[in-house]
């Protein structure tokens, strides 16, 4: 079956759609493209499908209702906002689904969900029981608590950690343009759609720049990082345009709207994926060349003989980001040794490793079994 037979064949769609789509010209929640999307979601529903929403408007919602004349800049106002917010966001999507005879669910992260390999598989056994009990789980950033530390930043992330985490068929972001450009189309008249993007590149990410519009916290960069996460794991991925009317049921009757991320041939298996998008790196280990080449191309565990500095304050069965002597960030993984043991044996041969830290200690940094590559062709 073909990457696109298979996501119109889609079961399980995680759809995310951003502040922007669901706002008005005033920055205010537009009740009406809500309501218009529920429906939407519902058709997909009465096909035999399962649907996640992931839902900013949080802070929007806040804004309005406290009356705020903008969105404010400071983190406490902008925890309060989400905090007033988060309440109407629900209530407004309860009563819409309510009218189509659909539950919804309100399910809130902050980054340490996913970074906590406990707290990531709890999260999966509560998807998976709502969704077997036909409830529409609807998901945000738990703006309210989250601080810089566990912030995903955008939904964009959050919706492809979500997809991956609830074994999705598809995930759809719903986005204020058509797709992905050649160039910024809001600066360069002659950028062109593109329509499929087999493989995400570094180069691409680099040009697709930052977000510029005003309510929302993502952009085509955070898209892009996102689709790499989703497609990563074997799934398809659609941005597509948010306020075009019927566009999910276009997505899933075949037609190739906005630009369609193809998922890769040869996906990472749950414990890499979370290795590597999920936890969060609490150092970074500098290697040699050869190092380099060991673990990229030769599939080999990463040993003390290559390490040339480590940095941070990390214990055993941590993940670390693993450097190249260019400054490319070429693996992830769970280290074996703490930044101390680390510090004291880096550059030292097998034996000499045993002999200062004892036999019973691993000689590998990080075994090939718990190392991701995160950039590699297909």
């Amino acid at each position: 079956m073909s990457p696109r037979k298979r996501d119109i064949e889609a079961r399980r769609i995680v759809v995310k759609v951003g502040t922007y789509t669901l706002s008005d010209s005033r920055g205010k929640l537009d009740r009406a493209r809500m309501k218009d999307l529920v429906g939407q979601l519902a058709s997909l529903r009465e096909e035999g499908r399962e649907v996640i929403l992931v839902s900013s408007g949080a802070i929007a919602a806040g804004v309005e209702l406290l009356g705020l004349p903008e969105r404010p800049q400071d983190i406490p106002s902008l925890q309060a906002a989400s905090s007033v917010g988060q309440g109407m966001l629900l209530n407004l999507y309860g009563s819409f689904f309510e009218a189509r005879g659909i539950l919804v669910g309100q399910v809130l992260f902050t980054q340490y969900d996913f970074a906590h390999r406990q707290q990531y598989l709890n999260a999966r056994n509560a998807f998976r029981r709502l969704l077997e009990q036909g409830v529409v789980p609807l998901v945000n950033e738990n703006d309210t608590v989250a601080v810089e530390e566990i912030r995903f930043g955008d939904n964009d992330r959050l919706a492809a950690l979500v997809a991956v985490l609830t074994d999705a068929d598809l995930l759809i972001m719903l986005s204020d343009i058509q797709g992905l450009y050649t160039a910024d189309p809001k600066k360069d008249r002659g950028a062109r759609l593109i329509r499929e993007v087999e493989r995400i590149t570094p180069e691409m990410i680099t040009r697709a720049g930052k977000a510029v519009e005003e309510h929302s916290s993502g952009g085509m960069t955070a898209k892009l990082e996102a689709a790499r996460i989703a497609t990563a794991s074997g799934i398809g991925v659609v941005v597509a345009p948010g306020r075009e009317p019927g566009i999910l049921a276009a997505i899933l009757g075949g037609r190739l709207a906005g630009t369609y991320f193809h998922p890769r041939k040869k996906r990472l298996r749950d414990q890499k994926h979370w290795i590597a998008y999920g936890a969060r790196p609490h150092g970074s280990i500098l290697v040699d060349a050869g190092a380099r080449d060991a673990i990229m191309h030769g599939g080999k565990s990463l040993l003390p003989a290559g390490v040339v500095e480590c940095r941070g304050n990390f214990a055993p069965g941590d993940a670390v980001e693993v450097i190249d002597e260019d400054g490319r960030k070429i693996a992830r993984g769970l280290c074996g040794l703490s930044a101390v043991e680390l510090d004291e044996v880096k550059g030292m041969r097998s034996a000499e490793v045993a002999r200062r830290l004892g036999e019973e200690r691993s000689e590998e940094v990080i075994h090939r079994d718990y190392l991701v590559i995160l950039e590699r062709e297909d």
